[in-house]
């Protein structure tokens, strides 16, 4: 497989990460379990603007996207972070990121030589 269909795939492996990150509750989400740690829903929703099962329906989408994971802790379910997804996810916005400062550069200096 060549350097760019493998970029390709793998970039089209971290769109439902994004997609699913689109999403402002799902954002806020993410960010208290990083900042948190793993929460049952009953504190995920506290001082949301949106009903539990909302949450809910939320979270179970992060899940699809390999964004985080649910364990049983007694009568509730635990709601934690993978890491790894979010890495990758980072990686991609270091790359594009990358790209648009190649692009400006070159624009930079074409500019210029006129």
């Amino acid at each position: 497989m060549t350097q760019a269909r493998s970029s390709a795939v793998r970039l089209r492996d971290a769109a439902p990460v994004f997609a699913a990150l689109g999403d402002q509750t799902r954002l806020e989400l993410v960010a208290r379990l990083c900042s948190n740690g793993p929460q049952s829903i009953v504190r995920l929703s506290e001082g949301a603007n949106v009903t539990r099962q909302a949450i809910t329906k939320h979270l179970h989408v992060l899940a699809e996207a390999g964004l985080i994971r649910s364990t049983r802790a007694g009568r509730e379910q635990v709601w934690e972070i993978l890491p790894r997804r979010v890495a990758e996810a980072r990686q991609f916005l270091v790359l594009i990121s990358a790209q648009w400062d190649d692009a400006l550069e070159r624009l930079r200096k074409f500019v210029e030589t006129d």
